[in-house]
């Protein structure tokens, strides 16, 4: 019999799922979207289950994000099946952050994209050594969806939109400061973890394996950050980071100057938004009708072939009128 690609278990007082796709580093499918939610829905009044573990198979990553051919695949034919499947992992994502039980995520290894969906709104999110977190978007001609918005642009000062705009990958101390993960607990303690959460509230079970996380790098750029990222204005935050006396800055500035300049201004103005709306929903309705937008447009199957089909890493985009990119904001 074929593999399942979500295996879901119930161990003691713990519902444990399972993404288990590890050849593709756990990226998801609609299928894959639906079996966790249904088993949610599922456990929801279960008195079995009194927490939920998220996990992904394999050693290298919970969740690369989603199938990013299938979607190119789906962009260059103008096919339905990704907006169904943006439609079905944005609920999933509500559901997760609203759920009445205990929803703890292992962020360990690759979290990417719809991996930041799938863990990132739990109530308590677990970052280990090799956790490595990313919303990489921009750089395939996206924008950081799965309530990527709402969540950066809660991040602490501009730490949020510095990681939207240049997609960078962090470990787990900046995990931590940037608000997207709330502990550390070593990966040879992930087993005593699993054990504990069978019986003991996940508090309890936590607190008995969790350490100090290593240091990041967040903390000490806040200065450049904060100062440079600041407002609405794309093209002047580009000439702050690009003229600012820190390397870290001007790496940030090349960096930028590499991605969609599209999906820039886009994401740009989906944080600035987020950060006013009074709910995840309402940002995870944003990011719909922009997903959406995204589809029509050239940048998101010329960066997905540049990345991830021919891997040249030389994608030619094709900006978006700033005149057009007004009125998809005035329609969402």
């Amino acid at each position: 019999m074929p593999t399942p690609p979500v295996i879901t278990t119930v161990d003691g007082r713990l519902g444990r799922i399972v993404l288990n796709r590890p050849a593709a580093l756990n990226a998801l499918t609609t299928e894959m979207v639906g079996i966790v939610h249904d088993t949610l829905r599922a456990w929801h009044d279960d008195d079995r289950v009194r927490t939920v573990l998220i996990t992904g198979a394999g050693e290298r990553g919970l969740c690369a994000g989603g199938d990013l051919r299938a979607m190119h695949a789906d962009a260059v034919s103008g096919g339905g099946g990704s907006l169904e499947f943006f439609t079905r992992e944005y609920d999933l994502n509500a559901a997760i952050a609203g759920y009445p039980k205990p929803v703890v995520a292992w962020m360990d290894g690759l979290v990417m994209g719809g991996g930041i969906g799938i863990s990132a709104h739990a109530s308590l999110r677990i970052v280990t050594e090799r956790s490595r977190l990313a919303m990489p978007e921009v750089g395939i001609g996206f924008h950081p969806d799965v309530g990527g918005s709402w969540l950066l642009s809660r991040a602490p000062g501009e730490i949020g939109t510095h990681l939207a705009l240049t997609g960078t990958t962090i470990g787990a101390g900046d995990a931590i400061t940037a608000g997207l993960a709330d502990c550390f607990v070593p990966a040879d303690r992930i087993p005593y973890l699993i054990s504990g959460l069978t019986g003991d509230e996940p508090g309890v079970a936590v607190s008995a394996v969790t350490t100090a996380p290593p240091a990041g790098d967040l903390d000490d750029a806040r200065d450049w950050i904060d100062e440079c990222y600041a407002g609405d204005d794309l093209a002047v935050i580009r000439t702050r980071l690009a003229g600012h006396g820190s390397a870290g800055a001007r790496a940030a500035a090349e960096e930028i100057a590499t991605k969609s300049p599209t999906s820039l201004a886009v994401t740009l103005r989906s944080l600035r938004t987020a950060a006013r709306m009074s709910s995840l929903r309402e940002a995870l309705d944003q990011e719909l009708r922009l997903s959406a937008a995204f589809l029509r447009l050239p940048d998101l199957a010329e960066g997905i072939r540049a990345q991830i089909i021919d891997k040249d890493r030389r994608p030619r985009w094709a900006p978006v009128p700033p005149g057009l990119l007004y009125e998809l904001f005035k329609r969402s």
